[in-house]
Formats: C-alpha cells, structure tokens, sequence
C-alpha cells in the first residue's frame, strides 16, 4: 500500500547535526499515551453498573486490547520496520483514537459490543502498532546505549497510568457532580463515555506530535565516539542480521518468548488483583482495616515501580548485560515471590516492598527484552522480532488474571479471602520464574547459518556523521 509522502521514510532522514536526544520524547509522546490501559480499573466499576453486567465480561474488554496487541505487533512489524515510525506512529493514533471514539459511542448508547470492538479490537491494534513503532529506530539512534534508549521509551508505556488515572477521576468528577473521586462514589455512564472522547482528542494530538518530530539516521550514521568493533568484544552481542522470518526458526527466539510469558504473567499476577490482595492479606475481624484509599496508594505505588523500573534495569543492563539482568529479574523474582506468600503477611511495609521490587523487574523486563533481541539477531529487523515476541505478552495477559482467579474461585468468595488463600497462586508464580530461570540460562549466540548475507555495500565502509551525542 502507497502511503502519503509525509509519511514515508525517506521523508525523515535526519539531516547532519541533528540532536539524538530528540527521538526519546518522540517515543514518549506515543507510550505515555497508549500506557492508559493500564487505567482501565479507573472506570471499570462504572462500566460494569451502568451496563448492568458483570465484572467478567467488562473485564474482557482489557483482555481483548491486550490479545490484539500482540497479534498486531507481530503481524504489522515488519511493515513498522520497513515504512519507519512516522507511519507507524500516525497509524497507531489513528487506531487508538478511533478505539476511544467507537468505544465512547458504545457507552453512549448502551451497546457493550461496542466497547469490545472500539477499546478492545481497534485499540488493541493501536496498541499493538505504538508499542513496537519506535523500537528499531531508538536502538539506531543509541547503538552505543541500547538498554537506555528502550528504557526511556517502554518507561512511558509503565508511567501512562500515573498520567491517566487522576487525569479520568478529574475528568469523571467534572463530567459528573455526584463523583468525587473517591471510593465510595461511582461516575455514571455518560461521564466515561465523555472521558472517552475527551481522553481520545487530547492522545491525538500528542501522538501526532511525537509522529511529526521522529525522525531516523542517515545511512551509516553513527555516534560521536563509538566504535561497532567494540561490541564484538560482548558477550551475546552481534554485529551480524538476521531477517525476522529466521528468528523465528531460531531456538534463541522461543527462549526468550518463554521468559518474556514467564516474567509477564508472574508481574500480572499481582497488577490483576493488587487492590483487593493487599486488603485480604491484611483483613481482620473489621474488613476496613485496610481502607480503599490506601489501597488505591498501592496501586499507585505499583504503577510508580513499573515505570522506574522500566528506565533502571534496562539502563543497568547496558553496563552487566542481557542475559545476566534476565537473572536478576527471573531469579531474584522467585525468591521475592516466596517471601511474599510466606512473610508478606506479617508488615504492610514489607508486602508493599516486595510487591514493588517484583512490579519493576516486571517492567525491566518489558524495556530490556528489545535490547536483548537486538544483540542476539541484530538491527536488521529487530522491530519486527519484537512485535512477534510480544505474542508472549498476550499469552501471559490471558493466562495471568486466568491462573490468579481460577485459584482465588477455589478459596472463597472476594470479600472474605485472606493471604493464606493466595499462596497457591502465588507459588505457581514461583514455579513459572522458575522455568523463565532456565530458559534464560539456556541462551546461547545465534548460529551462523541465520545470518542475513553481507552485499558489497555493506562489507564496505560508510563514512560516519556525528550528530549531537
């Protein structure tokens, strides 16, 4: 398909001088924007009154975004490689405003159908597309600092529900005098579908900010100081290219596709029911010991680990490495995960530790997985590797809540559960890092044979231009 010329890659080569650092808000503008599904619990008890069903089928309405963007990720990256991230980026909008748009009209007018096709199947999609569209074009521009580069991007996807969350309650509140904000009021049905309108207008315009100032290096740019022969002196890293229809055939890819599940589905675990678990673990005889608004901080807490996460670890990993930071988050996870079943209990302070130590290894690993992929198979097409390594995340988003609540419907009933009853889940947790441990340890470099042919242009020496580092 013929995009329009503003939209082409050629379009936006960088010219010489220009500041790298300009990409990392570009990508921002994006991630910050599409990391508002993770504020769906903001409205959900809203959605679930006013379309009088239950919180299981509104509940689908996050799964389904989630299942799309995987499969979009995986089915559009190479289109997202080859066209660039203007492209990417402007379709991402287009979808994931059309999804607030289409989703809106379903409150509106009371069809939930709706909700599952605009939020669920086009959102999804924008998702999907906007997740993986500055990928490939960051590690380009910071080929020196991989981890870094992802970790300032991915970091906006954990950090978006900070923005939106306050940001839908103040929204809520306006568009409905009767909500305050708080736990104990509930907005009505035209409010989220007002919030929904509102939100997508304010996302298309950042978005399109961040899709008409990114902009990709010339042909064998690179930056001040680096030298590519130093990353052969790495361990796991190569200068080679593999096209993303071998990495797939590869062992290496279905490795790390089982530690990105394995990792993912531990973090949502405790994301699915965060509110309600640190209420059970600290009930008593008088069920508001816990008051909902401290659990709402927690959530809040998570979200704040989720982010920071993201940049830390994933800027840790350019000084350690991949493969031993994977270690760290799949290893030092379990061990936390048991002291959360067996002594999270005993101190709000420490269940609260634990949970956030746990949630920004989760978000290490979001950020650090494109880095790692990038120095297994390459620059060549690492976005489209990473869009169809993220078909592990859709797998983990349905098996996650799935795992959590199949176990907690064999404890009792919500409202009279206490962490006792969580164990269970919560060593199964263990079990799957367990698994992600070796599978991480069995990763070894790609062999020869997957490598992408070298042309002449490509045996011979480019002349470097530096650009502001």
């Amino acid at each position: 398909m013929a995009l329009p010329g503003f939209l082409r890659r050629e379009r936006i080569v960088a010219r010489p001088g220009f500041n790298r650092w300009l990409i990392p808000p570009a990508a921002l503008a994006v991630h910050l924007c599409i990391g508002q599904a993770y504020a769906t619990s903001v409205y959900k008890a809203a959605l679930v009154e006013d379309f009088g069903t239950s919180q299981t089928a509104i509940g689908i309405v996050f799964s389904i975004a989630i299942v799309m963007l995987g499969l979009s990720a995986a089915l559009f990256g190479t289109w997202v490689d080859r066209n660039g991230p203007r492209a990417a980026m402007f379709t991402s909008a287009c979808f994931w405003v059309s999804g607030f748009l289409v989703g809106g009209l379903g409150i509106e007018t009371g069809q939930l159908w709706l909700l599952y096709l605009g939020y669920g199947v086009l959102g999804g999609i924008g998702l999907g597309i906007g997740y993986i569209s500055p990928v490939s074009t960051l590690i380009k521009w910071f080929p020196d600092r991989p981890g870094l580069a992802t970790g300032m991007a991915i970091m906006g996807f954990g950090g978006g529900a900070l923005i939106a969350s306050p940001l839908s309650r103040q929204l809520m509140s306006y568009y409905d005098p009767a909500y305050d904000g708080t736990a104990g009021t509930v907005p009505n049905g035209d409010a989220v579908a007002a919030l929904f309108f509102t939100l997508g207008a304010v996302y298309l315009v950042f978005m399109m900010f961040g899709a008409f100032i990114v902009r990709v290096p010339a042909e064998g740019w690179r930056p001040d100081g680096f030298d590519p022969s130093t990353v052969k002196q790495k361990a796991l890293v190569t200068t080679e290219s593999v096209s993303a229809k071998n990495a797939v055939k590869t062992p290496q890819f279905w490795l790390l596709w089982t530690v990105l599940f394995c990792n993912v589905t531990a973090g949502i675990g405790i994301l699915e029911q965060a509110s309600p678990m640190i209420q059970d673990f600290f009930r008593t005889g008088d069920s508001s010991t816990v008051a909902a608004t401290a659990a709402a901080g927690f959530v809040g807490v998570l979200s704040l680990f989720n982010m920071a996460g993201r940049f830390a670890w994933s800027t840790t990993s350019d000084f350690i490495g991949r493969k031993p930071i994977y270690m760290v988050y799949l290893g030092g996870g379990l061990v936390l995960y048991v002291l959360l079943a067996t002594v999270g209990s005993s101190a709000t302070w420490l269940f609260v530790l634990l949970a956030a130590v746990i949630i920004s290894f989760y978000g290490g690993g979001f950020a650090t997985i494109p880095a790692y992929l990038r120095d297994l198979f390459g620059t060549y097409q690492v976005g489209a590797i990473h869009g169809r390594l993220l078909t592990a995340w859709s797998a983990a988003g349905v098996a996650g809540p799935l795992i959590v609540n199949s176990v907690l419907d064999t404890q009792g009933e919500p409202g009279s559960l206490v962490a006792a009853n969580y164990r269970p889940a919560l060593f199964i947790m263990v079990g799957l890092l367990a698994v992600g441990f070796v599978a991480n340890l069995l990763v070894r470099p790609v062999a020869s044979k997957w490598h992408e042919p070298h042309s002449d242009a490509a045996t011979t020496p480019t002349p470097a231009r530096s650009a502001a580092r």
